[in-house]
């Protein structure tokens, strides 16, 4: 088991790390006392799930808890686990920005200024630093920069998924879905519904598919589609947004969505990304 210990100052982007991590994969646990880090990842051999990578969060907020981490660890490693410490760190005069922007309170500031609850923090964690596997100094970056400095050296350059790209069918009847990032309406196509012969199938069948996608306007909107996606999705993946929910709706969710989704899946199919498709409401009505 790969074991990731993150831990550094405070407003230096653990927490930001630590999102990223999770949407790669990593299984995270925050706020664990270091005494039950060994009880935690035997459990986790233990079950049935098959646990791989896992990232454990040590900071200052339980700084009893932190007493006695040199052993702890040595006892992981012992038990043939990869151990590698992620520290963060940030100059003291960007940790006193970012706190005063966001007015978060320090959380070892007890009466004293937060300068001094900075120094103290930097002094506690120094040891934990000392060890540390790779430490990155966030003062210069921004948050997308960040997010990229984490896949590239923890998750390893070209060893991170793709987005996660959720294409779903749905009925206007029936409600948007609350998720999406995109909605596209296509109750301006042809609709199979009102065709004899069609209307009793779904956008899964061939004969409608065929009806849907012959038509001029079909062809017409999937070409502008495909373009907005190409142009889109760079700068999804730019911003470091990992999950992409594209809905598709026509009146009742059964034909020209469907058709529209299943269209759409196959355009993105070789772009190297996480797919997933649904069709929310193709057995409603």
């Amino acid at each position: 088991m790969r074991i990731l210990i993150i831990s550094g100052l405070s407003g230096s982007g653990k927490s930001t790390a630590v999102r990223v991590l999770e949407d790669e994969g990593f299984f995270c646990i925050d706020n664990l006392p270091v005494t039950l880090f060994p009880t935690f990842i035997e459990l986790v051999e233990k079950s049935r799930e098959r646990v791989r990578d896992v990232v454990l969060v040590m900071d200052i907020r339980e700084l009893d808890a932190l007493r006695g981490y040199e052993n702890v660890l040595q006892e992981i490693s012992e038990a043939g686990h990869k151990v590698e410490i992620i520290f963060f760190d940030a100059s003291d005069e960007v940790l006193i920005r970012r706190y005063s922007e966001t007015r978060r309170r320090h959380p070892v500031l007890d009466g004293g200024s937060l300068p001094d609850g900075i120094r103290y923090e930097r002094a506690q964690l120094a040891g934990l630093k000392s060890l540390a596997t790779l430490v990155i100094d966030t003062s210069e970056l921004n948050v997308h920069q960040l997010k990229e400095i984490v896949i590239s050296r923890i998750k390893g350059i070209g060893e991170a998924s793709g987005m996660m790209v959720h294409l779903q069918s749905f009925g206007y009847r029936y409600g948007i879905p609350l998720e999406s990032d995109i909605v596209m309406d296509v109750r301006f196509l042809p609709n199979p519904y009102f065709i004899p012969d069609l209307k009793d199938y779904s956008g899964l069948d061939p004969m409608v598919r065929e009806f849907v996608l012959g038509k001029e306007e079909t062809q017409g909107f999937v070409e502008r589609f495909q373009n907005l996606m190409e142009f889109l999705l760079p700068s999804y993946t730019k911003e470091g947004k990992s999950y992409l929910t594209i809905s598709i709706g026509c009146t009742g969710g059964k034909h020209r969505s469907v058709v529209i989704a299943a269209e759409m899946y196959n355009f993105f199919k070789d772009k190297q990304l996480n797919l997933k498709v649904t069709h929310r409401d193709i057995g409603k009505g």
